[in-house]
């Protein structure tokens, strides 16, 4: 069996059985510091946005000044690569020296690697700039996809399911299922997702599951446990039945969708669609201002709040510059890092930070980020919405397809 299908199986296992033991950080933050001076840190990430690329070049740049770390950007479609590589080099025994120091993680692969000691740690605490998260406020930024993160990653940035729409075409904006439906039936064709497993694409069909589902808290427990309540097929069944009535009316009379949010978005500003949909608030405004998208495009929430989480930055047990992956995690939740992400003429990313607890200079400078003329305030982005428990991820997508994709 290939090491990828090993996955979610592994997933699976985060709150099933518990964690192997793991060592916490010993050392003072200065000795990790002075040890993380002349070391490469090979940064796995993915790399499929120009607007994330450069800003991790950005971060390249300011590590060398402050640390003499030499930061490499190994560009990934898929996060679950460098998970599999992870996994290859504890199964033949490479307990030292790894391939790999920092990966870009969140949901389903923090949970397989927790549950696989994959991870180094906890020393999440011991970075001085993780004082300044806001955990109280956002309590995403220490709870992964229901998965408690117990120190093993560090928060890096906010997202928060959004709705792209074009005003030329979408008078009013549909903000519930039934006025989604409503829309679709009437404007046929013009209106799509990106086809699972694609994270925006599993996204939606996750946010339309806890708009439709009678208990949402069934969601955040692991598929297989009590709580999930009378099985996936029972818990799903409003879910399945509304996309039955949904993806008649889509663009390609729903026997096409696109393969990612970036095909999405190029759909909208080539006016075949009248919708996008992106998991960055400011995703929207950024694609105003590089012309990929009209000026007239805006953004929305549904109705009750939309699914966000937080992502994180992790450090593999194995990691051959572990000390520099640690102090280049702790530098991108600097309040310097975080102010450079958040400005939507570089990423638009939004802060981990409690604002309130950082200093008046560096209030000041957040205040006066340009917000973007497409990006919703966080008053008007509502309440977020928990991720399911990564158990189910894998679940939904494998349904949508036995459902959606085969025998098209």
């Amino acid at each position: 069996m290939a090491i990828r299908c090993l996955l979610p199986f592994l997933a699976t296992l985060a709150l099933l059985l518990p964690p192997p033991s793991a060592s916490a950080e010993p050392r003072s933050w200065e000795a990790i510091v002075d040890a993380a001076a002349g070391q490469t840190v090979h940064f796995n990430a993915w790399g499929g946005d120009d607007r994330v690329n450069e800003y991790i070049g950005w971060v390249g740049d300011r590590v060398d000044a402050l640390y003499g770390i030499d930061l490499e950007h190994v560009k990934l479609s898929d996060t679950a690569d460098a998970v599999s590589r992870v996994l290859a080099e504890k199964t033949a025994g490479r307990d030292t020296d790894g391939s790999i120091d920092l990966i870009w993680i969140n949901g389903e692969n923090f949970a397989a690697m927790k549950a696989n000691g994959l991870l180094h740690g906890p020393w999440v605490d011991r970075a001085p700039n993780f004082a300044a998260v806001d955990v109280e406020g956002k309590p995403t930024t220490v709870v992964d996809f229901s998965v408690p993160t117990d120190g093993l990653e560090a928060p890096w940035g906010m997202a928060q399911f959004t709705v792209i729409y074009d005003t030329a075409y979408v008078e009013t904006p549909p903000r519930d299922t039934a006025a989604l439906l409503a829309w679709v039936r009437a404007n046929p064709g013009r209106f799509t997702y990106p086809q699972p497993p694609d994270f925006i694409g599993t996204t939606f069909i996750k946010q339309i599951l806890a708009m439709t589902i009678a208990e949402p808290d069934q969601l955040v427990v692991p598929l297989e446990s009590e709580g999930a309540g009378s099985g996936p097929q029972a818990v799903t069944a409003p879910l399945w039945t509304y996309l039955d009535s949904l993806h008649p009316h889509l663009w390609r009379d729903g026997r096409a969708f696109p393969a990612d949010e970036a095909a999405l978005r190029r759909l909208l500003g080539d006016g075949e669609v009248s919708f996008a949909l992106a998991f960055n608030p400011a995703r929207a405004s950024a694609a105003i201002e590089a012309g990929e998208l009209p000026d007239t495009v805006r953004t929305f929430v549904f109705d009750g709040g939309t699914i966000g989480n937080t992502h994180f930055v992790a450090v593999p047990y194995n990691a051959a510059g572990k000390e520099a992956a640690m102090v280049v995690a702790d530098f991108l939740m600097s309040p310097e890092a975080q102010l450079h992400k958040q400005d939507p003429r570089v990423w638009g990313d939004f802060t981990v930070l409690d604002i309130d607890a950082l200093s008046p200079a560096d209030r000041a400078a957040f205040a006066a980020l340009p917000r973007g003329v497409a990006t919703l305030s966080p008053a008007e982005l509502g309440p977020v919405l928990p991720e399911p428990h990564p158990s189910w991820v894998g679940w939904l997508e494998a349904e949508w397809e036995r459902r959606y994709a085969r025998g098209r």
